[in-house]
């Protein structure tokens, strides 16, 4: 593990959680992971040490590595990216700064930071993270800062899937009280999305997946139905439609099948419907529907990060954690310790009742 360049920040890394997305890009069904590479993209650590210019954190400070950056202040006064205009006027989250670096796998100041045990294959980074290693080096702009009582065993959580699910529901859907909703997928971004309608005041919640066993924690987050398509003869968005008079109001898909993405399109209601996907699809997908479809008024919303602007987020979304605002225990159904548990808990996650697998590095 090299030191850090400039703006750069090595942390030791303390917990990782694996989400489905490392899996893909493992199975090379994600085009921005490069091989060799080092995944990983949920984690909470401590920095060990900083590069020259680094301003905003110190060794010893507590951090969320996040996978989408926020730039600074300055950068947005100068217009440092197309993006910055957007983002200034709080249009997106997407930050362009490093975009062009994480995605190639490598880092801002040149190269890698990874060399393999040989001391000469060079292991190109994930999504600006590559938490899967006691050590990484991020770009400062993804270095999410948060207070030094906050425990870092739930932190990892924080960096990905609840933000995500929270996010989905209050920032993009924007979903109002006496809602109906319908949730496809009941992994862990998907449950999340139902006790985030569920704190905002949803009055229908329908949790939609092919595993019923999957169903008594989706009641317990807060659904109201449940529905397994395997028990419907014909397309699930009409079983949907039919249980709710015409539709509902919104529909999150949480599974990155885009078959299941025009589903949740089409069972949203005709005039005023919203369908944000949530879930990754394999790398070159496509998704399709007919535009008679969107004619009609439903509209079709995309989410990365739940549109939160990531360092200035996860310091809150932690502060909310300790004050009880915000449940995480519910979520650990894994614990493991060492690095190389990661593959424990990738057993664990393909065994269909694990929701996050927390590793103690």
């Amino acid at each position: 593990m090299a030191p850090p360049k400039e703006n750069e920040v090595r942390i030791r890394i303390d917990y990782a959680t694996l989400c489905g997305t490392d899996l893909q890009a493992a199975a090379g069904k994600d085009n921005e992971a490069h091989f060799p590479f080092v995944p990983g993209h949920e984690s909470a650590g401590t920095v060990e040490s900083i590069g020259p210019g680094v301003t905003t954190v110190k060794p010893g400070d507590k951090v969320v590595p996040c996978y989408q950056a926020q730039c600074f202040a300055d950068d947005l006064s100068k217009d440092h990216c197309p993006r910055c205009r957007g983002y200034r006027q709080g249009k997106t989250n997407l930050c362009g700064k490093v975009r062009g670096f994480t995605g190639a796998g490598v880092m801002r100041a040149g190269g890698v930071r990874f060399q393999g045990a040989d001391g000469q294959q060079e292991l190109n980074h994930f999504m600006g993270i590559s938490c899967f290693s006691q050590y990484t080096v991020i770009h400062e702009e993804s270095a999410g800062k948060i207070r030094d009582d906050a425990p870092l065993t739930k932190a990892p959580l924080l960096a990905c899937a609840l933000p995500t699910g929270y996010g989905a529901v209050m920032n993009t859907a924007k979903v109002e009280a006496g809602s109906s909703v319908a949730v496809f997928g009941l992994g862990t971004v998907g449950l999340s999305i139902i006790e985030a309608c569920k704190r905002v005041g949803a009055t229908r919640i329908i949790a939609i997946d092919n595993n019923p066993e999957k169903f008594k924690r989706a009641l317990a987050w807060g659904a109201t139905d449940t529905v397994n398509p395997k028990e419907h003869d014909g397309p699930i968005q009409d079983v949907i439609i039919k249980m709710t008079n015409g539709g509902v109001d919104y529909s999150f898909e949480a599974t990155g099948s885009v078959d299941i993405m025009r589903a949740a399109l089409e069972c949203a209601h005709i005039g005023w419907g919203k369908s944000v996907v949530v879930g990754v699809a394999a790398g070159g997908a496509e998704i399709s529907t007919r535009p008679f479809q969107l004619i009609t008024g439903r509209r079709w919303l995309g989410t990365a990060f739940g549109g939160w602007k990531t360092r200035d987020a996860i310091p809150m979304l932690v502060d909310k954690t300790m004050k009880g605002e915000i449940a995480v225990d519910h979520y650990i159904t894994h614990r493991f310790d060492g690095v190389a548990a990661q593959t424990d808990a990738i057993e664990a996650l393909h065994c269909g009742d694990c929701l996050r697998a927390v590793v103690r590095y």
